[in-house]
């Protein structure tokens, strides 16, 4: 008999509830009670504690199984489809599942044989058996995917934690640091990539060194992500701390349950622009002020100044030559 087993890892963060409404290639968002009809959730004994979600683990060649439950809370018949899909993170770091024909990895390892097509009564529940089939040769670790339930253009997803049993390795990097934006709307981006075979808490702290003084950083805090093996995600830390005018060099290092650490650096310039601009703009004012000044200098010095000895001196406008008495002549 296959063994459904309890969760043991602790910081997964999407999907903390049983139902999500997602459509295929999106994100999911829980499934609320402003949209009432139907509702998709892993079943649950009369005594036992509901489960927000699906926890599955075996050796490679291992049939799991485990149950869904549909409850009908309208006054008519509901028609529900059933398949697994993959799941993965998209750009941003939201949870999302891929559509049937996309999904060749966990997904396709869940079947609901000929329960594929459910007719839920009106205000009934009904509990549908399906199985998980681990392939002889799958690799160990976390294999993420998810039970998508559809009826009237509506899907529910219910998340599988599928792990394969066998080492597992948790590894991340940090790639494609860079700092946008000023003041206090400045933002560190980046990239994280999950290198191991498990799925990923992160934690990020961020370290900053000025070079005219210290500049504050930001301490170790969760990233509102689960990051999936093999995932990479685009992210961005909100940085209010950051300098006005200074030369700083950040390094951000995330690290998560497992043992998973990685560490990326990068430098930034911050000037206050707008100033620099008004503060050039009034050197060059007194720069031009100064040279017309020294012009005038220079020529009224010019202009007093005697020739030199031999020189011939001009002729004033309007001046006369004076008057030399001849000798010798007769008047």
């Amino acid at each position: 008999m296959p063994v459904l087993h309890a969760l043991k890892r602790i910081g997964v963060l999407f999907l903390a509830t049983a139902a999500i409404l997602c459509t295929p290639g999106t994100p999911g968002a829980p499934a609320a009670a402003d949209e009432p009809g139907w509702t998709a959730e892993p079943a649950t004994g009369r005594a036992a504690t509901a489960r927000p979600y699906f926890y599955l683990e075996g050796t490679p060649g291992t049939v799991l199984e485990d149950r869904l439950a549909l409850a009908n809370t309208t006054d008519q018949e509901r028609t529900v489809t059933l398949r697994g899909a993959d799941a993965y993170n998209t750009a941003g770091g939201a949870f999302a599942v891929r559509p049937a024909t996309e999904s060749t990895g966990a997904g396709s390892w869940i079947s609901f044989g000929a329960a594929g097509t459910v007719k839920v009564p009106p205000h009934t529940r009904a509990v549908v058996p399906f199985t998980a089939t681990v392939p002889p040769a799958s690799p160990p670790g976390d294999h993420p995917a998810a039970v998508v339930a559809t009826e009237g253009g509506r899907e529910v997803g219910v998340r599988v934690h599928l792990r394969v049993s066998g080492p597992t390795l948790a590894a991340l990097t940090v790639e494609d640091v860079a700092v946008r934006g000023k003041g206090a709307g400045t933002v560190v981006a980046y990239t994280l990539v999950n290198r191991g075979n498990v799925a990923l808490a992160p934690e990020l702290a961020l370290r900053a060194e000025g070079r005219f003084g210290e500049v504050p950083g930001r301490g170790a805090r969760a990233l509102p992500v689960e990051l999936l093996p093999g995932q990479r995600v685009e992210l961005t830390e909100p940085w209010p701390g950051a300098p006005v005018f200074d030369k700083v060099d950040l390094a951000l290092t995330v690290t998560a349950p497992g043992g998973a650490r990685a560490t990326a650096a990068a430098s930034a310039w911050f000037v206050p622009w707008a100033i620099a601009a008004r503060t050039g703009a009034g050197l060059l004012a007194l720069g031009a002020v100064a040279l017309a000044a020294l012009f005038l200098v220079r020529t009224r010095r010019a202009r007093r100044e005697p020739p030199p000895d031999g020189a011939p001196v001009p002729e004033r406008a309007g001046q006369t030559a004076p008057e030399h008495e001849l000798t010798g002549t007769s008047r």
